[in-house]
């Protein structure tokens, strides 16, 4: 979380763009981040010789070189568009640009309730075959997060109690979760992660809206830039 106002303005900031900019970007950045979110998948699958793996790093070493030619010193954060779109593209769980992201793809339905349908590879295990505990928990505090967000009621997570009932495979699975009650600046969520057999984790969140984020009279939110 950033701690001055002068951090605040580089991660959470109005670049302006239009839907039209930013629908161009997708096209350019969204492949880039599936080619190397397929590469981290077949480093781990791949039985080639050894000739063939150093003549890969050879590629790779290249790629970096030309990415790396102009890069920003800090990290993506949180951007709104002209029309007040949200993008936090760098984000670990649903990030467009990021290729550790599984990715997660967020729905909201009308009654508040948050949801994803995905897949996670063999990039995500823990135990074998089966996904980390960790990874169940990244994706359970996006998710619970997000439902905070949907009901207008966002914050930074305070606590997250997990429950494993289940051993979480590899492969698809669904995460969902609701707003149970708000107090004041502090939201309680509760959600679960499910695999073709049920639910594997039960999942509660508070989330609380940090100060710098909240009305003058402290009460709730401030509006997102570019939203009045």
């Amino acid at each position: 979380m950033a701690d001055s106002v002068e951090e605040q303005q580089v991660l959470y900031m109005f670049d302006g763009l239009t839907d039209e900019e930013i629908a161009r970007e997708a096209d350019v950045f969204g492949p880039l981040t599936a080619s190397v979110r397929d590469l981290i998948e077949v480093s781990l699958a791949t039985e080639v010789d050894s000739d063939d793996v150093r003549r890969a790093q050879e590629h790779i070493e290249a790629a970096k070189a030309l990415l790396g030619k102009q890069t920003r010193p800090h990290p993506f954060g949180v951007r709104w568009s002209e029309s007040g779109t949200k993008r936090a593209w760098g984000n670990a769980v649903v990030g467009l640009r990021n290729a550790v992201a599984p990715p997660v793809e967020i729905n909201r339905d009308p009654d508040g309730r948050v949801w994803a349908d995905f897949e996670l590879g063999m990039a995500y295990e823990g135990p074998a075959g089966l996904t980390h505990g960790g990874i169940s928990a990244l994706v359970l505090d996006q998710v619970l997060g997000e439902a905070a967000e949907h009901g207008g009621a966002p914050g930074m997570t305070a606590t997250l109690t997990l429950r494993y009932r289940r051993p979480t495979p590899l492969g698809k699975l669904h995460a969902e979760a609701r707003i149970d009650r708000v107090e004041g600046v502090k939201t309680f969520v509760v959600g679960h992660l499910a695999g073709p057999d049920g639910v594997c984790v039960e999942a509660e969140g508070i989330f609380i809206l940090p100060r710098w984020a909240r009305s003058a009279d402290g009460s709730g939110a401030v509006p997102a830039p570019g939203s009045a």
